[in-house]
């Protein structure tokens, strides 16, 4: 290994999409300043974009379903490794086992490290023995954290009820969003079907029997209005959803890396989530002028202005969903219009991602202050 006198500072996710989509700007801005950055996160083909960005890529496996005891010690351990070897300034995580066991090796090699809770997870929003052993690895990994952002306010308070991560809290408007990337786009024409968008994983948690149940019942009262998907599959609906797609009830896409075009022909956004830290979902179709249907839960309440910028309905309630969609399909045409046009306000008042970016580049810099770390990887 030779000196750079390059200060070091690794993110760790659990995939490519956590890093690229949603930190770009913040690597981006480390590497301007003169930062060596190096990601650690399951290595895809896509993820090769994160290189191109100009930091180094190392590839680590993460299961990102449920808790097992074997997989999830081998990941503490590969952090570890690599973690020593890279000697890193600071280290940033996001996302649930990044978060615990990338704390868990900081806290061991004696690293700061500055953690994101992005949301809860399935886990810790099911209740039982589950939640109260991830609040425990929580605490112990979190025990010489140097931040934990969090992107909604009711994550905060969880945490701090159980004095997890010395309460060192800061809040930030998840992850923001690029208002450039992002831009306002023509509201489809007043003569085109109304037409409703879904982005996000095909799993429970994103609401997706509700959204499937909406949309059978409304499609038989108003057989014009389209539904289009898009997202990746993580739980077995495929069948469902493409037999769906074959019937001509849903218009189903696939994962597609330009979202914006996608939005541009909707009028409207639908969330029906039952967990979200901050739904970048929510914040990408509002900063591009859509509406937005989205459940009444932390992070999808903070995007939307109810009745102004869309609606809130309850939470894995169909029937109200349901109402809140023929609501907003017997708007006059300037009215919908009109809530997409707050939407994009907002978007720009209040969840700029370079409120975001100077967030994490001030914590950084409170841990790289001249010093010299070693160039290398494993």
């Amino acid at each position: 290994m030779t000196k750079t006198g390059k200060d070091t500072v690794v993110l760790i996710g659990n995939h490519y999409i956590v890093i690229y989509n949603f930190r770009k700007e913040l690597i981006q801005s480390l590497i301007r300043q003169g930062y060596r950055v190096v990601v650690l996160l399951p290595c895809t083909e896509e993820a090769e974009k994160i290189r191109e960005l100009g930091c180094e890529l190392v590839d680590v496996p993460v299961d990102r379903r449920g808790m097992n005891p074997l997989k999830d010690g081998k990941l503490f351990w590969t952090y570890r490794k690599i973690l020593k070897k890279i000697a890193p300034s600071c280290v940033l995580t996001y996302t649930i086992k990044p978060n615990i066991y990338g704390g868990f090796a900081c806290r061991l090699l004696k690293i700061p490290y500055v953690c994101t809770v992005t949301g809860l997870g399935k886990g810790i929003e099911g209740g039982g023995i589950v939640r109260s052993v991830l609040f425990g690895m929580y605490k112990i990994a979190l025990k010489r954290v140097e931040k934990v952002f969090f992107q909604n306010a009711d994550n905060q308070a969880l945490f701090e009820a159980r004095n997890i991560g010395r309460k060192k809290y800061e809040l930030v408007r998840g992850s923001g969003v690029n208002l450039d990337t992002y831009a306002l786009k023509p509201f489809p024409k007043e003569t085109e079907p109304v037409r409703f968008i879904f982005v996000a994983r095909i799993a429970r948690i994103k609401g997706i029997d509700v959204f499937l149940e909406m949309v059978e019942s409304i499609k038989k009262k108003y057989p014009a209005v389209e539904f289009h998907m898009l997202g990746f599959w993580e739980e077995d609906y495929k069948e469902r959803i493409m037999q769906l797609h074959e019937q001509g009830i849903i218009q189903y896409h696939g994962m597609q890396s330009d979202v914006v075009s996608y939005l541009e022909k909707c009028h409207c956004l639908v969330h029906p989530s039952q967990s979200e830290g901050m739904s970048n979902s929510c914040l990408e179709a509002a900063a591009t002028g859509r509406a937005i249907i989205a459940s009444d839960i932390p992070g999808c309440r903070e995007c939307v202005d109810d009745e102004v910028s869309g609606y809130l309905h309850k939470l894995d309630d169909s029937r109200d969903l349901i109402e809140k969609i023929e609501k907003f399909i017997g708007l006059p045409y300037n009215e919908k219009k009109r809530m997409g046009e707050n939407g994009r306000k907002k978007m720009e008042k209040e969840f700029s991602r370079k409120y975001v970016v100077d967030a994490y580049m001030k914590e950084v810099k409170n841990h790289t202050k001249g010093m010299e770390r070693n160039d290398g990887l494993v």
